[in-house]
């Protein structure tokens, strides 16, 4: 009888730690005052966070919604609608003219990496290069990440720098990290 309630009580213990341990992985991310829920994609989830509206409406223009929806896995640097208004007065409206799309077509996918790249993959990566690592985006060109202050730091080919301000929003096809400035290729 004693070998029975303590089996029970071992079994009631696994359980209880299997589920603690499985509610890190049901934490709901944030962004934009939206839960980003990692069974929809990129566009889906992106639609919804009020602090993306600029970079959905240019991902639009650009004709690239289809290739976010697409199965990927893409990793993206997701910039805000605070460090688009950051950039000179009419450079986004510039942008958004269908004249410019191929010019907008670049920056945007110089914030998009092939495969699903989370914050200890990157890290891994800065550890691994002795402090910075090289990455390639889809559209040709390379970025550089740092870790600074306990964060992931981004350089582009103009010297220009964003900081990830949320890591690891998971997609169902890839991954978002959050960053405070637009990345500008050469």
């Amino acid at each position: 009888m004693t070998s029975r309630i303590s089996a029970r009580l071992a079994a009631a213990g696994l359980s209880l730690a299997l589920s603690a341990a499985a509610l890190p992985a049901l934490a709901q991310v944030t962004v934009g005052g939206a839960p980003m829920l990692p069974t929809k994609d990129i566009i889906d989830n992106a639609v919804n966070s009020k602090d993306h509206t600029t970079l959905v409406a240019a991902v639009k223009a650009a004709g690239l919604v289809e290739t976010l929806k697409g199965p990927g896995p893409f990793t993206v640097f997701a910039p805000t609608n605070a460090a688009f208004a950051a950039l000179p007065a009419g450079t986004v409206d510039n942008l958004l003219k269908p004249e410019n799309k191929a010019a907008l077509t670049k920056v945007l996918t110089y914030h998009v990496v092939a495969g699903k790249w989370d914050a200890a993959a990157i890290s891994k990566m800065i550890a691994d290069g002795k402090g910075s690592a090289s990455i390639k985006t889809v559209a040709g060109n390379t970025l550089t990440a740092k870790a600074s202050g306990g964060k992931v730091m981004l350089t582009d080919e103009k010297g220009g720098s964003a900081t990830v301000t949320i890591p690891d929003v998971y997609q169902s096809n890839g991954v978002i990290h959050v960053i405070d400035k637009v990345l500008l290729p050469n």
